[in-house]
């Protein structure tokens, strides 16, 4: 097989994974059954742990490789096309959500891939976590070919590095902001590598009025529950957070609701989110700069230091700048989804939704050609990343069609 050669001496320090030199880069098919085998024998060893099962996102992605819930992925993938994955993929995991460096690798792995992913200098406890679990599957005999094909790396953000280890690969997978994506591609690749570019997102929730205020105890508890982990378990620092609630209704159906809705999500807040004074300040600065920046901004309502809300009196383009952080959220609201239509560009992800129906929201932006919202979830799903994510089919991008005759 022709590879460019990996070099032994970058430095990089190896959280899972022996020296990259060593790879074993010839690829498999997607959802092979290795890659399941060992994607499952992690799950069970992740949610079997004590310590993992502290961490709401490490348990998720244990959750998530599950056999139950691979075997439904692998099936819809399923064609008549052989495939086979594209060889080396190098992945550039993000720092603000620290696991998702596993679903990346999870992704390249199912697509039939060798994988060498770039983790912070510095990661995250979860991060440290999540590899110490891959060493120990890595060190089975069981799982040899996967241990051979897959490393976790770290490294200071250095070009140099980069480019060598993008110099070798045949697929590059980018997470990170606009500005850290458009340096990254500057960086040259292989003429046959392919890359997927995964940069800044703003996300939006909408709720029907009606619903939520007709909404027994039992209904609006597990929606106050489901909004807080789509906004609070990563402090709306993930892509498909939440930073904009749209209410379907007229302005009185819509007061209502909200005068049951954010008590209800206060409430849960204060039980679970231990806000800092410092991220108190932050969110409180945040506030005064959106009252400034933003002419649409017609009035603010706090629940404590749980929840700020701003009331805008419309829709502008360019509102997508204005981001919560440790519950800051913008409301609007309307009488029917076109609104979207004003503000929805590429930078648009995830809709999560309550008492509304997905499918014709689904239809209403293929319909009026919007160029985005990528996904459209119930309240409480946002964090659920998966194989298609940001309107790409990851595990088809990165693996290749070998076609006859």
């Amino acid at each position: 097989m022709s590879e460019r050669r990996l070099s032994v001496d970058l430095p990089l320090a190896y959280h899972a994974g022996a020296a990259i030199e060593g790879m074993e880069r010839r690829p498999l098919p997607p959802y092979a059954p290795e890659t399941l085998a060992f994607l499952a024998d992690l799950s069970r060893l992740l949610l079997a742990d004590s310590a993992c099962r502290t961490f709401p996102d490490i348990a998720a992605f244990g959750y998530w490789c599950r056999p139950a819930n691979l075997d439904r992925l692998a099936q819809a993938f399923a064609g008549p096309r052989q495939r086979i994955g594209r060889g080396l993929a190098l992945h550039i995991a993000p720092a603000n959500v620290p696991v998702n460096f596993a679903f990346t690798l999870a992704f390249g792995m199912l697509a039939g891939n060798a994988n060498i992913v770039r983790v912070p200098e510095q990661p995250k406890e979860q991060t440290l976590i999540l590899c110490a679990a891959l060493r120990q599957l890595f060190a089975t005999p069981a799982h040899a070919r996967i241990a051979a094909m897959n490393r976790v790396v770290g490294y200071p953000r250095d070009d140099a590095i980069t480019a060598a280890l993008s110099a070798c690969c045949n697929a590059r997978v980018l997470w990170g902001g606009d500005r850290t994506i458009a340096h990254l591609r500057q960086l040259p690749m292989p003429a046959r590598c392919v890359e997927i570019a995964f940069a800044d997102r703003y996300s939006l929730c909408m709720l029907d009025a009606a619903s939520v205020a007709a909404s027994d105890a039992a209904v609006l508890d597990r929606l106050a529950e489901d909004f807080y982990n789509d906004a609070y378990l990563l402090d709306q620092n993930a892509c498909s957070s939440p930073h904009l609630v749209i209410w379907l209704g007229d302005e009185a159906s819509a007061a209502q609701a909200q005068e049951r809705f954010w008590p209800a999500l206060a409430g849960v807040v204060r039980r679970k989110y231990p806000l800092g004074a410092v991220q108190a300040v932050d969110k409180l600065s945040d506030l005064c700069r959106i009252a400034l920046e933003l002419p649409a901004a017609v009035g603010s309502t706090r629940h404590g230091n749980d929840i700020y809300r701003i009331r805008l009196a419309a829709l502008a383009p360019a509102v997508e700048k204005q981001r919560g952080r440790h519950g800051l959220f913008l409301e609007y609201v309307s009488p029917t989804p076109d609104c979207l239509e004003t503000i929805v560009d590429e930078k648009y992800q995830t809709l999560s939704c309550f008492g509304v129906d997905r499918e014709n929201l689904a239809q209403m932006i293929v319909d009026r050609g919007l160029l985005g919202i990528d996904r459209i979830v119930p309240v409480g799903r946002a964090l659920d990343i998966g194989p298609v994510w940001d309107g790409y089919d990851i595990v088809a991008t990165l693996s290749r069609i070998v076609a006859t005759q």
